[in-house]
């Protein structure tokens, strides 16, 4: 009989502890022909964080819980590698103080942070200008800055008053308007707003043409404005993992055991009265319930028997994800740093738009990181190797001089071509959806529940939200089962 969580309470507790902290992943498995997939309360599709920490609640709380990834490590769009003996993210890396769930989690599991190196000054270069200063502000004209310090507190004023679920006329306006008409609109100078589009772009993954300002201003009022979107030294880029962000994801895994299964991309969810059956490599598993904990266009993969209602259905072809290629240059020495720079730089023009100093937390491994996003992403994508290498590091010449020109290893992530991944850091909504469809983000059908940072209501695109998702499937799970209960009592 499949399990039924309407029918009470059907939740085993597995064999094995709970193992907060432990290193190594000798727990996980790689589905074969040998092991067999057994009837569980929920599957969930996905490890990442917001899949591997709603599968942890589970089983903390009872339930047997089986997590199906596709790929050959868990940890989704975090990826930690050893670069020269250090441990470097090619994927998300960074923590701030407001995220409070994620912190919480690392100090449960031992893990050592440190904070961004940010001493220095900062550099701007706008269409080849390059100037040095200090702060989140850069040092530009009395008036082009005035421009920029307004349009600061109009977006987060505006982010503080809009409600997407209030369908007023002004909701339909913003969503019907791009971040760029808005900003055409509000800030005058081109070179204020080239600086401004140069740091949402890393936010965002996506070009300010791209993006519904109804959108742009949720994002922004989740993440406690945008000077915290932005900034690092309290902000969101605050702090980094010693071992890398993976390393949390891995512990939570480790707790997880056997009930991690690698390689097992999920093809088809059937649902039924009184179950789901879940199809991976040909083979099928029974739950009472399925948390997908993907972006919607990669949820868009799967395979829904009977199909999705229309507006979730629609939703998945309309969040396409950012592009975004991390690039890490390593140097014998943080020379920047000698000449009183912070390893921080904004650039207008192509194809970075942001630096940070990305060196080991004992100093010992020099590393600059520069993102490539949207359309750089995509023009980065069409060049060899070689190109893109010679193509980065004269971003870096352009920030810091000629001794960027010669690492000693170059390392380039292109997130838009990973099959599991297809882009980051987050899916965007472009003018016109958001209103309409976010509400399917979160909106379980059936027995099918979403999870990932897209459907976060706080800390939207962060690790921190893919947290948020994961308590948030687990509380439905749960009062669904509690409800049952208490119906047959």
């Amino acid at each position: 009989m499949v399990p039924n969580l309407s029918d009470g309470p059907v939740g085993r507790r597995c064999s094995g502890s709970r193992v907060p902290g432990q290193r190594g992943l000798s727990g996980r498995h790689r589905l074969t022909a040998e092991v067999a997939l057994a009837d569980v309360d929920v599957v969930v599709v996905g490890a990442g964080l917001a899949g591997l920490f709603a599968a942890r609640e589970l089983t903390r709380a009872g339930l047997d819980v089986l997590v199906l990834e596709a790929r050959d490590r868990v940890g989704g769009r975090t990826w930690s590698k050893s670069f020269q003996g250090a441990t470097f993210d090619v994927g998300g890396q960074w923590l701030g103080p407001a995220q409070h769930r994620m912190l919480r989690l690392v100090d449960e599991y031992g893990l050592s942070t440190f904070k961004t190196h940010t001493e220095g000054k900062s550099v701007l270069s706008v269409g080849g200008r390059r100037q040095e200063y200090r702060g989140t502000i850069p040092r530009i004209s009395p008036l082009k800055l005035a421009m920029m310090q307004r349009a600061a507190w109009a977006v987060d004023a505006l982010a503080r008053s809009t409600d997407p679920g209030n369908p007023d006329s002004r909701i339909a306006d913003l969503d019907a308007m791009t971040l760029q008409q808005w900003a055409v609109r509000n800030v005058p100078s081109r070179d204020a707003r080239d600086i401004m589009f140069a740091g949402l772009r890393v936010v965002f993954g996506a070009e300010a043409q791209e993006l519904s300002v109804l959108w742009a201003l949720e994002y922004i009022r989740q993440s406690g404005g945008i000077m915290n979107l932005l900034d690092t030294q309290g902000g969101a880029q605050d702090t980094r993992f010693v071992a890398g962000a993976q390393s949390l994801s891995e512990a939570i895994a480790v707790e997880l055991g056997a009930r991690v299964r690698l390689g097992s991309p999920v093809h088809e969810i059937a649902s039924a009265a009184h179950g789901v059956s879940v199809t991976t490599g040909g083979k099928s598993v029974r739950a009472g319930r399925v948390i997908v904990a993907l972006p919607p266009a990669l949820a868009a993969g799967i395979r829904f028997d009977p199909g999705l209602p229309g507006r979730r259905a629609q939703l998945t072809q309309r969040m396409p994800m950012g592009a975004t290629t991390k690039c890490l240059a390593f140097y014998s020495e943080p020379f920047w740093r000698a000449d009183g720079l912070s390893g921080e730089a904004v650039l207008t023009r192509g194809p970075i738009s942001v630096t940070f100093d990305n060196s080991s937390a004992d100093g010992s491994v020099a590393a600059l990181v520069g993102f490539c996003v949207g359309q750089q992403a995509r023009n980065l994508a069409k060049l060899t190797p070689e190109q893109q290498r010679s193509a980065v590091l004269s971003a870096f010449v352009e920030a810091f001089g000629p001794r960027a020109a010669s690492p000693q290893e170059f390392h380039s992530q292109d997130w838009q071509a990973e099959r599991w991944t297809r882009g980051c850091p987050t899916g965007n909504f472009g003018p016109g959806v958001f209103a309409e469809f976010a509400p399917a983000l979160r909106e379980p059908v059936g027995r099918i529940h979403w999870a990932g940072t897209e459907t976060a209501a706080d800390f939207c695109g962060f690790m921190e939200g893919a947290i948020e998702s994961g308590e948030r499937v687990v509380a439905e799970i749960m009062a669904d089962q509690d409800s049952a209960m208490e119906g047959r009592s």
